[in-house]
C-alpha cells in the first residue's frame, strides 16, 4: 500500500528530513521547467517569497494532476539578495563570485511548501531566514568553493549550512530547518492534523 504522502521533489536533503522525522511517503520527480518559470515571474515583478510559492505549487501540481488520490508535497527554496534572486551557480567561478558579493552582508532564503488533495492546493507554508555573512578573504572562498563544489554546485547561494558553508557565517535568524529547503515543523504540524502521523 502507497504512503499517503508523495514527495514532488528529488532533494535527497528533502527526503531526509522526512525520512528522519519518521514520516512515510513515497516521491516523485515533477518534470518542469524551473529557469523558465523563475525568469518569467521575475520579468512580471514577482516578490522573492511568492515566486518561491509559485514554484513549490507547479511542482505540487504535476504530480497531483496525476496522483488525485495522494497527498502531494511540493517545495522550493528562493535566495533573495540586495532586490535580486540568485540562482544555484554554474560553475565554481560563479560560486566564487556569489559567495564574494554576499560576504559581509545579509541575505534571506525563503522556503516554500505547498500541499495537494484531491488535486487541490489545500496548504501552503513561506519559511523565512535572514542569514549574516562574515567577511571572507578571497583566498578563503576561493579554497572553500574547490573544496566542496561537487556538494555545493546545486545550492542556491554556493554553500551548504549544515558542511563547511556554516564558516560562512556571523549569524543565523530562523529554522535551520528553512535553511535546509523545507519548513519541516510546519508540515509535520499539517500532517498531524490531518492523521498522517500520530501525535
Amino acid at each position: 500500500m502507497p504512503a499517503p504522502l508523495l514527495l514532488a521533489s528529488g532533494s535527497e536533503i528533502r527526503a531526509t528530513l522526512l525520512r528522519n522525522a519518521g514520516v512515510p511517503f513515497d516521491v516523485e520527480v515533477p518534470r518542469v521547467d524551473e529557469v523558465a518559470m523563475r525568469a518569467a515571474l521575475e520579468a512580471e515583478g514577482a516578490k522573492a517569497r511568492d515566486i518561491a510559492d509559485a514554484l513549490a505549487e507547479m511542482k505540487a501540481a504535476r504530480i497531483a494532476g496525476k496522483r488525485l488520490e495522494r497527498m502531494v508535497l511540493g517545495c522550493d527554496q528562493v535566495l533573495e539578495f540586495s532586490g535580486r534572486i540568485l540562482s544555484k551557480p554554474g560553475s565554481p567561478e560563479e560560486a566564487v563570485a556569489q559567495i564574494t558579493e554576499m560576504a559581509g552582508q545579509k541575505h534571506t532564503l525563503l522556503s516554500a511548501a505547498v500541499i495537494y488533495e484531491d488535486g487541490a492546493p489545500v496548504w501552503r507554508h513561506v519559511g523565512v531566514v535572514r542569514l549574516y555573512m562574515r567577511q571572507l578573504s578571497a583566498g578563503y572562498v576561493e579554497d572553500y568553493v574547490a573544496r566542496n563544489w561537487d556538494e555545493i554546485r546545486w545550492c542556491v547561494g554556493g554553500y551548504k549550512l549544515e558542511e563547511e558553508g556554516a564558516r560562512l557565517f556571523a549569524r543565523v535568524e530562523g529554522d535551520y530547518f528553512n535553511v535546509l529547503g523545507l519548513p519541516l515543523l510546519e508540515v509535520l504540524n499539517y500532517l498531524s492534523i490531518k492523521g498522517v502521523i500520530p501525535t
